[in-house]
């Protein structure tokens, strides 16, 4: 009888150093995991903080711009402006690490370039004629949590932990609502931006905004070219004063208001210039930045439909005013010493003065057929006319005088894109193109 051979019975070694190695593996892992989380989240949350920033900047620039445009030290200016925002902004609540980073020398942060077209080419101090601010920051380096651990891990590749931001700001037109209750008649056929031509209006134009009693009415008898918005006298007032809410868009109709209404034009017109008449007051309706006008007041000579000053025809070129060789203080003259009101140490300005309390939002209407009385007008668009003078109380005085300007605040929703059209603008943000190009930048 055979005996069977049996073979030992063998205990499998276990494979302990196996485990740990995953293990190893896997906490590495989720370090590298929990870097991409806390610093990708870090990183996102200062790059919001500090595109909100830039973007404050570039439109407090653009705003700046606006008010000095053709001033002394423009550029300077507005550069001045845009990176005190930046640096009120990093001052902020919850902006420490901002903060830190700019230092107090925000010009050592960020760039602030100036170019008169939203596409560019931008640089410092820009063209004469610039109406668009960007502001850029190239590099703002963040603090690193795991991120400096990942890149010893083999992952230097992440490069260093900073975020970059840039902002354009300028105008863009829109349809005011805070509208004078004035129309002055236009021609539809005489609409060339290009040229300077809007609806036969050109910068610096002197244009009767408002007739008086025996002048002839380029809407018919009874018509002073005031608009009814509603309420008589009293929203005249409100209205000129600048109190008024009424918003129009192009192509609405709108009604003429028969009747004179001396007392509430002047009234509240006169506001404008820190004249207070009547039942308005300086704390709801403050004066212009500057108030100065030439004296004696221009007159009109109906029977040659003329605005004379000191018996003499006035003359206009190029925005400047002058009757018989004798200058007359004009838009021009009224930029040039706001422009210096804004970047200080001016005389002349008005302390609790507003910038372009001066400036008239107004309807342009299609008058074609046009009738005495209460009427309904197409709006062919908007003007912006310069106020030159106070208004006279007297009725037969009661005329305003205004000159035709390309562009002025507004206060509306702002369009998508610039547009070389006149009328009411309102600063908003754009998209940075790049190059001069029609490609946006990622970081705008």
């Amino acid at each position: 009888m055979k005996h069977s051979i049996r073979q030992p019975f063998t205990v499998p070694r276990r494979q302990g150093g196996a485990v740990s190695v995953l293990m190893v593996i896997a906490l590495v892992a989720i370090s590298m995991m929990a870097a991409l989380a806390l610093d990708g989240g870090h990183m996102l949350l200062n790059k919001t903080r500090l595109q909100n920033a830039v973007d404050a900047a570039a439109l407090s620039g653009a705003k700046t711009l606006s008010q000095v445009s053709g001033g002394l030290n423009m550029a300077s200016t507005t550069r001045t402006a845009a990176l005190d925002t930046l640096n009120k902004n990093a001052q902020a609540s919850g902006n420490a690490e901002l903060a830190t980073a700019v230092g107090g020398n925000p010009g050592a942060f960020a760039v602030v370039e100036l170019a008169s077209s939203v596409y560019g080419p931008f640089s410092y101090p820009g063209p004469a004629n610039a109406k668009y601010v960007r502001v850029s920051v190239s590099s703002y380096q963040l603090n690193g949590f795991f991120w400096n651990f990942v890149q010893s891990m083999g992952s230097a590749g992440l490069g260093a932990k900073s975020v970059a931001a840039i902002a354009t700001a300028g105008p863009s037109p829109t349809a005011p609502c805070d509208l004078a209750p004035l129309m002055v008649c236009g021609d539809p056929t005489q609409y060339n931006p290009g040229a300077g031509n809007f609806w036969g209006y050109h910068f610096g134009d002197l244009e009767v905004l408002k007739t008086a009693a025996g002048n002839t009415s380029p809407i018919g008898p009874g018509n002073f070219q005031l608009l009814d918005f509603g309420s008589g006298g009293s929203a005249v007032r409100e209205d000129l004063a600048g109190g008024g809410s009424v918003c129009r868009s192009v192509g609405d109709n709108v009604q003429t208001a028969p009747g004179n209404k001396a007392g509430p034009t002047s009234q509240g017109m006169n506001t404008r210039f820190g004249i207070y008449n009547g039942p308005v007051s300086a704390s709801d309706y403050p004066p212009d930045l500057v108030t100065a006008s030439s004296t004696p007041a221009m007159t009109y000579n109906d029977t040659l439909s003329q605005a004379q000053y000191k018996g003499k025809p006035v003359t206009s070129s190029n925005g400047d005013l002058s009757a018989g060789g004798e200058a007359i203080q004009d838009y021009n003259d009224w930029r040039t010493k706001v422009a210096a009101c804004v970047a200080g140490g001016a005389s002349g300005c008005q302390s609790n003065g507003v910038f372009e309390r001066r400036m008239l939002k107004i309807v342009v209407g299609n008058c074609t057929g046009k009738q005495g009385g209460s009427t309904s007008i197409p709006v062919l668009g908007f003007g912006c006319y310069f106020v030159v003078q106070p208004v006279d109380g007297g009725g037969s005085d009661s005329l305003v005088f205004g000159q035709f300007v390309r562009e002025c605040e507004g206060d509306g929703v702002p369009g998508p894109t610039p547009s070389s059209d006149a009328g009411p603008q309102i600063i908003q943000l754009y998209k940075t193109y790049l190059n001069g190009s029609g490609t946006p930048s990622t970081d705008s």
